[in-house]
């Protein structure tokens, strides 16, 4: 590589730092899901499902976020919305447990950190409320990442596959 081009990468990567940057993460408490048509078709052509079945909760109002200790996070960067994760307290488990809901970062905002944000959100709203937090995926690589934010993986559990200890 000569010279010039790695000065040019270089820019590139700085500016691509620099702009991730400028995004921000939120709790609402009201969505309008006309808002999500982004994340709703990246989504769907990734062959995910569960932002379609956030829509249809949210807008029916099977679930708003609105329970004690539950919330609802948006990223935002030029008023787009480039990812959403909600907080919900588990219905499986009982009284003291949280469960997070339905991540999703547009793909071309991932690997920047912004998941991660959007989860320690997650954590230290989850911190007021719940004694742990769990959730359930399918997705290894989402697995993987939840492991290293200090999620310990759950085996043999049908509805829980992660978990991390609060308090």
């Amino acid at each position: 590589m000569e010279l010039d081009e790695l000065r040019i990468n270089k820019s590139v990567c700085f500016w691509e730092r620099k702009m991730m940057n400028n995004y921000e993460i939120s709790e609402v408490k009201v969505l309008n899901t006309e808002h999500l048509s982004d994340l709703l078709w990246e989504s769907t052509s990734e062959g995910f499902r569960h932002i379609q079945r956030f829509v249809h909760e949210y807008n029916t109002g099977i679930n708003v976020f609105n329970l004690e200790g539950e919330a609802l996070f948006e990223c935002r960067m030029h008023h787009r919305i480039i990812g959403i994760c909600g907080l919900n307290q588990d219905p499986n488990i009982g009284e003291g447990t949280g469960r997070v809901r339905r991540l999703y970062i547009l793909p071309e905002f991932r690997r920047y950190g912004v998941g991660r944000e959007m989860i320690n959100a997650v954590i230290k709203r989850a911190g007021q409320s719940f004694e742990k937090l769990v959730l359930y995926t399918d997705n290894p690589v989402a697995s993987r990442f939840y492991v290293t934010l200090g999620f310990e993986e759950v085996k043999n559990d049908d509805k829980v596959t992660h978990c991390l200890v609060l308090k």
